[in-house]
């Protein structure tokens, strides 16, 4: 028999993980009708941050192995792109 815990919820994966250069990025869904007010966040001391409406996590990568430009709706620096 499985036990859960009412008190802890199930973890669960974000939609879509988006690797950046940057520690400000800002977020607007994918844009248009299916998008969210655009929203500017800070990663602060961590190496990602979580977009509070569409749960996209943006990890820090020093790499440059991937363009995040790529990505719709995602904006990075205090200027975007």
């Amino acid at each position: 028999m499985r036990t859960v815990n009412a008190s802890t919820p199930p973890a669960t994966e974000p939609p879509e993980v988006i690797k950046v250069q940057s520690h400000r990025v800002s977020c607007d869904g994918v844009g248009g009708a299916l998008g969210h007010p655009r929203v500017y966040m800070e990663m602060g001391g961590e190496h990602f941050v979580e977009c509070p409406y569409c749960d996209r996590k943006f990890v820090l990568n020093h790499d440059r192995g991937e363009d995040e430009a790529l990505a719709p709706g995602v904006y990075e620096g205090s200027s975007g792109h």
